[in-house]
């Protein structure tokens, strides 16, 4: 059965109703096949389904990125952070859970649940892997050393994505 909701609005609203539509559907068994339909550049929707699916764990494919609200707790900006991940994010299609966290009070415990995790500090950021510190890292580094640890992961937990490492080095040094 093919599910679909046909003028959903806009990119943030349609997005928000054919997650809602779609998912409790699908979240029930309901449905084969999905098309989102947004007032946007076709090339939108794809994502949109892929983030429904993903949502409800009926597909693995590329990051899941669990980051924090910024908070006054925050030592690093998570929003930048967060979007530098999702940068990277795009090199990769393995199915890697990455917790962007803005300090040492969540970041710990929400590194357990990830792949990798990054918890910001003053100038400086913990890298953790499956929840156990790797290593503290100043904040001009940090980024590349997550780099790292989340290919190590694809290599280790993903070896069929292993092939994308040397892809998305070469991709990252012609920018």
């Amino acid at each position: 059965m093919h599910l679909g909701i046909t003028e959903a609005g806009l990119l943030r609203d349609g997005t928000i109703k054919s997650a809602i539509g779609l998912g409790i559907l699908l979240w029930e068994g309901i449905g084969d096949t999905i098309r989102v339909s947004l007032a946007d550049d076709p090339i939108e929707e794809v994502p949109v389904c892929w983030g429904i699916l993903k949502s409800l764990g009926l597909r693995e494919k590329g990051f899941e990125i669990t980051a924090c609200p910024s908070c006054g707790r925050a030592e690093i900006s998570v929003l930048e952070l967060g979007r530098a991940v999702e940068a990277i994010a795009k090199s990769y299609s393995a199915p890697v859970k990455v917790a962007v966290m803005g300090c040492v009070v969540n970041g710990p415990g929400e590194s357990k649940m990830a792949d990798v995790g990054v918890a910001g500090g003053k100038g400086k950021g913990a890298i953790y892997r499956a929840g156990a510190l790797v290593g503290t890292y100043p904040e001009s580094e940090l980024l590349g050393m997550l780099r790292l640890e989340i290919e190590k992961v694809i290599a280790e937990k993903y070896p069929a994505y292993v092939d994308e490492i040397g892809g998305a080095a070469t991709a990252q040094s012609a920018v």
